[in-house]
């Protein structure tokens, strides 16, 4: 496969992967999704060794219509050297949301924040969010920026590219014990006894 139709491979995946979790996830306008992502291993290369810019750049093209279309925000875990900070739009956080001062780059931060920076026209970074859903491809470990209860959600893709792809939904935490009633629409469709 040439370098061009794996990056058209790529773009179709992300836009593939992000529509099934919109869908399986419920998620309406205003919500956020997390994406946590080596571009290295996209590539099937080992995480950290070998970042893509074209990959980014491939990835978010296909991620980026589809979350406009459903009026979502993205959101891109940086990773380690920027202590897995968080690039996302400012108009997406809370009046008075704390922000760090950091710029993402291709070896600080990773090339898919990077992009997403570059992309956005109202960038910031934060330290922490709690997303509505997320996307983790390449087993970056996206969990510390998801709501608190996280549940699995199984998507007809496993890969982009050569990545594994892991994807999860938020719900509300069930409290109240066993004479509580719990709202079904709220638990994403089912509740459990």
């Amino acid at each position: 496969m040439s370098s061009q139709e794996f990056l058209l491979k790529i773009k179709s995946e992300s836009a593939a992967a992000l529509s099934a979790l919109i869908e399986a996830a419920r998620l309406k306008k205003g919500d956020i999704v997390i994406i946590g992502c080596s571009t290295s291993e996209v590539k099937g290369e080992r995480i950290g060794t070998a970042s893509g810019e074209d990959v980014a750049a491939a990835l978010l093209s296909g991620f980026a219509p589809v979350a406009d279309e459903a009026g979502i925000y993205l959101a891109a875990q940086c990773c380690e050297h920027l202590n897995r900070a968080v690039i996302i739009s400012a108009s997406a956080l809370l009046p008075r949301a704390e922000i760090v001062n950091a710029v993402p780059k291709t070896h600080a931060g990773g090339s898919f924040a990077a992009a997403l920076y570059a992309s956005l026209t109202d960038p910031v970074a934060v330290e922490h969010i709690k997303a509505d859903a997320g996307l983790d491809i390449g087993d970056t470990l996206i969990g510390m920026h998801l709501r608190d209860v996280a549940v699995p959600v199984r998507l007809p893709l496993k890969e982009i590219g050569c990545a594994h792809l892991v994807a999860a939904r938020t719900r509300p935490k069930y409290i109240g014990g066993e004479r509580a009633v719990y709202d079904p629409e709220l638990a994403g469709g089912e509740v459990a006894r």
